[in-house]
């Protein structure tokens, strides 16, 4: 420990480097690149899987859409090409036959698949909007960000109140600046419904916006004369259930209670939600395991070009080696002068590697807050960091005892003939 702290060593070891000013700068550069690029990479991976988890946290990931087409086979005597209808009766079956599910959200809409948008008037002011008819197991698929109020509720459903939830487009549109908008009124296709709750703008994807509005089921199908008809469905299976062959099951019993072949593959479409988020996570998995490996096999490539450079150095510096052995030096102070070195540069390029990092990750984040792309907080767990810096100085020590290991191999008589 005292050989560390000991002045001629630094002299010595800052003297050496002075006399190799550039090798040294790029030995530096080589192991300062690659922390770089390992914390770098390693921060965007994060700052990816941060954003999905953003994108997607207030959806039921493990969930499938699903609605009804037309068919492409004959079956029990009706003809190919028939179209089909979900009833929420088959919503009521699938739960109760499919044991894996957790909950099924039967949805109803206006103004998505090509239909008319519905008119919306607010005195004088009048747009339209997508309205839908949903239940309140939605919130629970697809989590509603309410600003004011309160979603819909069982008994908006069973007593077919004419309630509703608003985005911030609509109230921007049709209310004025300081007026009270929930317990508020507005006309929706002829009827005057009360708004009972005020949500923001969802990045999470699908239909809805901060244009959208929700109203209860069982209103939206009375004042459409629906009947028992459902416009699609939102399937939730349990956590770690099979979504794929859960999709197959639900298929199956519909196809039961439709007369549809069993092979009939476009009867029924289908958005397997739960399998592209599998997907998701695969890609954001092999993005992870390919930055560790780019990343650690740079920072070995860095710290063997530090042995390598000692090395030649040690080559150059035979005969002041020599002198030193003939004055006495010892092994010891040789071989730890020459790892010394190889640490501190080793500390320095990992150091400054952090704070580039660092400044290029911030910098990364900074441009990317405001545009809509799934990346957000692109960090590296200080203990990962911490490690990574000592991972090189133990590096560093390694590849340094083979120069050091050399130089004390170096025999003074042979060291002081050496030109």
């Amino acid at each position: 420990m005292k050989f560390i702290f000991d002045y001629d060593t630094w002299q010595e070891i800052f003297g050496s480097i002075r006399k190799s000013k550039l090798r040294t700068a790029i030995t530096v550069i080589g192991v300062l690149w690659g922390i770089f690029l390992f914390i770098t990479l390693l921060g965007s991976a994060r700052g990816m899987e941060n954003g999905f988890d953003r994108e997607f946290r207030n959806l039921a990931t493990n969930s499938i859409f699903l609605w009804a087409q037309r068919t492409s086979m004959p079956n029990k005597g009706f003809q190919r090409g028939r179209q089909l209808r979900l009833k929420i009766q088959d919503a009521e079956a699938i739960k109760r036959q499919v044991p894996e599910i957790a909950f099924v959200a039967p949805r109803n809409v206006q103004g998505v698949f090509g239909g008319p948008p519905a008119r919306v008037k607010r005195k004088t002011n009048s747009k339209t909007y997508k309205l839908f008819g949903d239940y309140p197991i939605l919130d629970k698929v697809n989590k509603v960000k309410l600003l004011e109020g309160r979603f819909i509720n069982l008994n908006d459903i069973e007593f077919e109140k004419k309630v509703c939830v608003i985005g911030e487009k609509i109230v921007d549109e049709l209310f004025e600046a300081d007026e009270q908008v929930v317990g508020n009124y507005v006309e929706i296709n002829g009827s005057f419904f009360q708004v009972i709750g005020l949500y923001k703008e969802s990045t999470s994807g699908g239909f809805e916006r901060d244009d959208s509005i929700y109203i209860p089921f069982s209103t939206f199908r009375k004042i459409n004369n629906m009947g028992d008809n459902i416009g699609w469905m939102v399937i939730a299976a349990n956590k770690d259930a099979d979504i794929t062959q859960v999709e197959k099951d639900v298929k199956t019993v519909l196809k039961r209670r439709h007369n549809v072949h069993y092979e009939d593959e476009r009867a029924f479409g289908s958005f397997n939600f739960g399998e592209m988020f599998k997907r998701i996570t695969g890609f954001v998995g092999g993005i992870k395991f390919l930055t560790w490996f780019v990343g650690i096999a740079t920072l070995i490539a860095g710290v063997i070009a530090i042995g390598s450079i000692l090395l030649i150095t040690v080559k150059e510096r035979t005969n002041e080696i020599g002198i030193r052995r003939a004055l006495g030096a010892t092994p010891f102070n040789v071989k730890g002068q020459i790892v010394l070195e190889s640490v501190f540069l080793t500390l320095i390029a990992g150091i400054l590697g952090l704070i580039f990092s660092g400044m290029v990750l911030m910098a990364i984040n900074a441009s990317t807050k405001d545009i809509d792309f799934p990346f957000t907080n692109p960090t590296v767990n200080i203990p990962i960091a911490i490690g990574a810096v000592l991972a090189l100085v133990v590096f560093g020590t390694i590849i340094g005892m083979i120069p050091a290991h050399r130089a004390v191999k170096i025999k003074p008589i042979e060291a002081l003939r050496d030109e």
